[in-house]
């Protein structure tokens, strides 16, 4: 008998746990259009990169990477995002600045 309430008390209670007809909170998701903050303490290792030098302003990547780009199946180093997006508005013409290892 006492093994009959047990089985009882253990599904009642797992039909409980598992009732969708109740409201679970959640956290919505960022927008798609949301703008993501830059992690400004995120750095990477050189030997990750393919070039030398930034190819927006020609910092060497020795001094720091903050953010990388692929492109032409290529990994390319950059001192910051603003460099990178102005790599990104017109490649062809910065690629030779970059000194491809």
């Amino acid at each position: 008998m006492r093994t009959n309430f047990a089985i009882a008390t253990i599904l009642a209670l797992t039909f409980t746990a598992c009732d969708s007809s109740q409201p679970k909170e959640t956290t919505p998701a960022p927008a798609a259009t949301a703008i993501m903050p830059v992690d400004s303490t995120k750095s990477y290792d050189i030997a990750l990169v393919n070039n030398k030098k930034d190819p927006a302003c020609g910092m060497p990547v020795t001094a720091g990477i903050a953010d990388t780009a692929h492109y032409k199946d290529k990994v390319l180093g950059f001192c910051g995002t603003e460099c990178k997006n102005e790599f990104n508005k017109n490649p062809e013409a910065l690629i030779a600045a970059a000194e491809i290892k």
